[in-house]
């Protein structure tokens, strides 16, 4: 890993935790953590610097510290405590990335860029493909959002990686990132005591846990092991997926079908409230679900993820305590129902 990295959102929770990691690797002289706002974590013997990187400023930051790797981790979909809404976030997404760009293009010391992406840059639709890969163009370009806010962000990316074609620049598209310490807004969706889901949908979702999300920030961020190549665009997702239904019960948290207009009235409701940013395009994801492809997660990246989309979902419930209703009681009772079904239509054949 480069001498001096570089990394910003340091005030988020998984952006703290990465700084924090990051500062035991022999290979690292100096971490440098950046943010708009200060971090009400620790971060070790990192430094933090108060930067928005939607200024011109930032540039001076690389220069005066002789950054060699940037960590780019503030592409997010909702803000940060009082950060404003949707047109700050779009801000610091959109616009911060390419105040940072442009400064990394001028920093002859940088070497190495990772960009934490998302697999929503492939949209939710209808259409979709059972599984997409990295190549794999989307049916339906997304029309807003942080799934737009992600296509905008690796457009400015693939521009800078030909400007400077001498760096190393590593995209990372993660699927739902959940764990103990998620704090995104589908795990604010699952911690909701009723989960409002679209009638006639069972959509199939992906996560990675937020220690594999650290594991595969320091592969990117370091020198390529041998056999391997970190310079790319990559899915990163855990083994296997879950419907809806499955998390559902393993949460113990009864679903209320709705039709989808009143799906997306009382996402606007929820959000209105305070209570969930329960987006548009979320809603989207939670009606036709998205798979992706990590075959170069893993023959070329190298990374093979410590959990699987299960056992990262077990470890977000336990975290969140138990739901209206017991898993295990309903699990078994749903298991007996379809067995039940089953044996009625082998009867009938």
């Amino acid at each position: 890993m480069g001498n001096v990295v570089l990394v910003t959102g340091a005030a988020r929770q998984l952006g703290g935790r990465f700084v924090r990691r990051i500062q035991r690797d022999p290979d690292v002289d100096r971490v440098i953590g950046v943010d708009a706002v200060a971090p009400e974590h620790h971060l070790g013997g990192a430094e933090f610097l108060k930067a928005d990187i939607r200024h011109p400023a930032i540039a001076r930051v690389l220069a005066e510290t002789g950054v060699d790797t940037v960590v780019h981790m503030d592409i997010n979909g909702t803000p940060l405590g009082s950060r404003g809404g949707r047109a700050s976030v779009k801000e610091a997404n959109v616009i911060g990335t390419m105040q940072l760009l442009g400064a990394c293009q001028k920093a002859p010391n940088v070497q190495r860029v990772v960009i934490k992406s998302s697999t929503s840059v492939y949209g939710s639709a209808p259409r979709d493909p059972a599984v997409f890969t990295e190549n794999t163009p989307p049916k339906s370009l997304p029309s807003g959002g942080f799934a737009k806010d992600t296509v905008e962000v690796e457009g400015y990316v693939r521009g800078f990686a030909r400007r400077r074609p001498d760096v190393a620049v590593c995209v990372l598209r993660f699927a739902n990132v959940l764990g103990p310490c998620a704090d995104s807004p589908l795990a604010e969706y699952f911690s909701l005591p009723v989960l409002p889901t679209v009638l006639g949908y069972d959509p199939r979702l992906q996560f990675v846990h937020e220690d594999d999300a650290i594991d595969v920030l320091r592969i990117a961020a370091a020198a390529p092991r041998r056999g391997t190549l970190n310079s790319g665009t990559f899915n990163i997702a855990g083994d296997g997926v879950l419907l809806l239904s499955q998390v559902s019960r393993r949460l113990g948290r009864p679903t209320l079908p709705l039709f989808l207009p009143t799906v997306t009235w009382a996402g606007t409701a929820l959000r209105s409230l305070g209570i969930t940013d329960f987006s548009p395009e979320q809603i989207r994801m939670l009606t036709h679900g998205r798979v992706v492809e990590t075959t170069q997660m893993r023959e070329t990246l190298g990374f093979h993820p410590r959990y699987t989309t299960a056992e990262t979902f077990e470890e977000f419930a336990r975290s969140r305590g138990p739901g209206l209703l017991p898993p295990a009681s309903l699990a078994r009772t749903v298991d007996r129902l379809a067995g039940v079904l089953s044996a009625r239509r082998g009867a009938s054949q």
